[in-house]
């Protein structure tokens, strides 16, 4: 008897060797990554797709068991993220708490942005409200964590402590200090969205497709993460699966920008897409307009730097009118901005541009939209005038 005690209290009851123990912790955390970018974040934070009730209530299960974050929580801390991106509402912003306060401690953001009872009611509306999320889920948090360690320990023994922890970090470490720090401090951008959102890499396989974060900042409740074509979402790709099956629906995606013959002025069809593609729109102006304009000043002068600001940060700056700069940043920028009329001119015209998007009513932004494009045509700045040509030719495309 004692022997057998000791055989469990070693090997437990697999008895697997590390080859079996890296494989269980391979397909246990993924699945909770796959909880995690399916069900909290593409489903209830954004509906965006909508699951078979069992898939639905196994994912919820799942996160339960793996990770003891409670449904209405995750998803009130996260919308409240998009609400108030990069602010010091923002719950987990790398720009507002510095990136090692996010990386290193975003789980305990996390938990007080989630203790707030107002933030939880008004932006956790429309979650599971059944006898299972009321009594069990909700009510013993602690209880699914606590249960997932009685099965690592006995399928593994004194092993199955070690298996545990990493279980209860993946989440921690991945999402919270990987996806919500260097997800808006270091990386590609597709679309130069209003926060620092970036794509970590293009292929987001690790993570569930949560490393195209930049993506998923410009089109919040699109499914699909992935919008260029080098671009691999293993999430969507899971989705697409379920949904062949009969067990999920997808909801939304990214509307795609499609561009019209023939337009000499725009119209709603043109405002609709530039407020539906806005982002889009500013990295076309980004990539068309501020990159080549920036690359021939600096050409003209004969140097990559303007006074202390380096010519990438300099571009920079001007995808985003200097928002990012501190003080003395922003003082640097507009000396550089002020004594070059080609760079105040582009800087000037991105800032309309992006005003007039945020009018409210849509006579007056087309109003704005018409005058802006009337004169840029006119600027006599060759690259202005190509980006006001193709702009009044935007338009959505037809799913």
């Amino acid at each position: 008897m004692l022997d057998t005690l000791l055989q469990l209290a070693s090997h437990g009851l697999a008895n697997a060797g590390w080859l079996a123990i890296v494989l269980y912790i391979l397909v246990t955390t993924q699945l909770t990554i796959f909880a995690v970018t399916l069900y909290l974040h593409r489903s209830q934070a954004h509906r965006g797709v909508d699951f078979h009730p069992v898939v639905a209530h196994f994912f919820r299960f799942w996160s339960w068991l793996s990770t003891g974050m409670v449904t209405k929580e995750w998803v009130a801390v996260h919308r409240k993220h998009h609400a108030h991106c990069e602010t010091p509402e923002d719950p987990h912003s790398p720009q507002i708490a510095g990136i090692g306060k996010v990386f290193f401690e975003g789980v305990e953001l996390y938990r007080v942005a989630a203790a707030n009872h107002d933030d939880v009611v008004k932006y956790g509306r429309g979650t599971p409200d059944d006898w299972m999320e009321r009594h069990v889920y909700t009510a013993h948090p602690i209880l699914g964590v606590s249960l997932l360690a009685v099965i690592d320990l006995a399928l593994f023994g004194v092993l199955g402590g070690a298996v545990w922890a990493v279980q209860m970090m993946w989440i921690p470490f991945w999402a919270a200090g990987v996806v919500n720090g260097l997800g808006h401090w270091w990386g590609y951008r597709n679309f130069e969205t209003a926060d620092t959102a970036t794509n970590l890499t293009p292929w987001g396989v690790w993570i569930g497709g949560e490393e195209l974060h930049n993506n998923h900042h410009a089109f919040p409740s699109s499914a699909k993460f992935a919008l260029r074509k080098f671009e691999v979402d293993i999430g969507w790709v899971v989705i697409r699966g379920l949904e062949k099956v009969g067990l999920a629906r997808v909801l939304r995606v990214a509307p795609s920008l499609d561009e019209r013959a023939n337009v000499t002025l725009p119209d709603m069809e043109t405002l609709k897409a530039l407020l539906v593609h806005r982002f889009e729109a500013m990295t076309d102006y980004y990539k068309t307009v501020i990159k080549p304009t920036v690359r021939e000043v600096s050409a003209v002068e004969g140097r990559r730097r303007f006074g202390a600001m380096p010519r990438r940060r300099l571009r920079r700056a001007l995808a985003n009118g200097g928002r990012w700069l501190d003080k003395n940043g922003k003082a640097r920028f507009a000396a550089v901005v002020e004594k070059r009329p080609r760079l105040q001119q582009i800087s000037e015209y991105r800032a309309r541009l992006a005003a007039l998007m945020e009018q409210r009513r849509p006579e007056s932004a087309l109003a704005a939209l018409q005058q802006w494009c009337r004169e840029a045509e006119a600027s006599g700045n060759r690259k202005l005038v190509e980006f006001a040509m193709r702009l009044k030719r935007y338009a959505v495309a037809r799913a």
